[in-house]
């Protein structure tokens, strides 16, 4: 995705862009905050020359109505592209990064029980039919039951197309994830049958065809998605936190990865042989990433403490070594 700027900054907007995106980045969001600068700077009038520090300041002040999280990244990304300004002659004032300090967060992950899972999971399976969503009741019993028996982003589970759902063999093909990485996801016998009469359902035409489809054969849009997770739980009685407090769809990952750990526990598994096969299908670049997700899991046993701790140590002492 690329905008159109319409500065006489423009040029540099559009080389700084292509550039983020000739070094791998995404850069969807930040190009959104990219278009409002530029809009910006278009009101101040700004030169092809030079940003003023009165500029510069003016636009990077802390909204009212902002989050901190919000600031930052609009600061960071004023900075960055105040940087190349300066590397391509241009003259600008670059802010000060203290301005917006990284506030550390207390938010700790919603891990859903097991019959809470059984609850959300029978709450979905009784959706009623929409005429504004005729395949709704249809597309989000088995759409949820890849969060949460599958463990993938809202974000992967949306973005699966007919041709990526191996029915044959129950594998998901999960393309340029969050990491720029592909990989197989096995799904287990119950979700492979589910999906396969699904599939009959649906009659599928075109292998390039979204897998869970809104009325228009669009993908669904994340918030609406998560507007129905809202409403689910509040039928099954779980209070929501409020915005940024969960719980979050992202959190049924977080419980995902929690009830694996309780599973392996349980059964006397080799943690050692165990974790790294979850680092792998959760999609993690490393086990830092995978070790994020197990937070909470010495709270819920105590005892399995140090049997982390020794395996995570462990394994970071090797990648450095590496």
């Amino acid at each position: 995705m690329t905008m159109q700027f319409n500065s006489k900054l423009a040029p540099y907007f559009n080389d700084f862009v292509a550039l983020k995106l000739a070094c791998g980045y995404r850069y969807t969001s930040e190009q959104t905050l990219l278009k409002r600068m530029d809009r910006y700077f278009l009101e101040c009038d700004c030169s092809g020359e030079s940003v003023t520090r009165s500029v510069i300041e003016s636009w990077t002040s802390k909204r009212d109505h902002e989050r901190p999280r919000t600031h930052r990244s609009r600061l960071w990304i004023t900075i960055q592209f105040a940087k190349y300004l300066r590397s391509r002659g241009v003259e600008a004032y670059v802010p000060d990064s203290r301005l917006a300090p990284i506030s550390r967060t207390d938010f700790v992950p919603y891990i859903f029980s097991h019959s809470q899972i059984r609850s959300l999971l029978n709450a979905v399976d009784n959706l009623r039919f929409d005429s504004r969503g005729p395949e709704r009741h249809i597309v989000m019993p088995e759409l949820f039951r890849l969060l949460c028996s599958c463990g993938l982003r809202i974000s992967e589970v949306l973005s699966l197309r007919v041709c990526d759902v191996d029915l044959d063999t129950g594998t998901l093909r999960i393309l340029d994830t969050k990491f720029h990485k592909d990989r197989l996801v096995p799904t287990s016998w119950a979700i492979t049958e589910r999906l396969k009469a699904y599939s009959d359902t649906m009659k599928f035409c075109q292998p390039g065809a979204i897998f869970f489809p809104t009325a228009r054969g669009s993908k669904y849009d994340k918030r609406t998605v998560y507007h129905l997770f809202r409403n689910l739980l509040r039928q099954i009685g779980i209070t929501h936190g409020g915005r940024g407090k969960g719980p979050r769809m992202h959190d049924l990952r977080h419980t995902f990865a929690v009830h694996c750990l309780e599973r392996w526990y349980r059964n006397g598994d080799d943690l050692n042989a165990r974790l790294p096969l979850l680092v792998t299908y959760l999609g993690h670049q490393t086990l830092l990433g995978t070790q994020r997700y197990l937070q909470l899991t010495p709270r819920i046993f105590p005892d399995i403490n140090q049997r982390l701790e020794a395996f995570f140590h462990d394994s970071s002492s090797r990648e450095e070594a590496q």
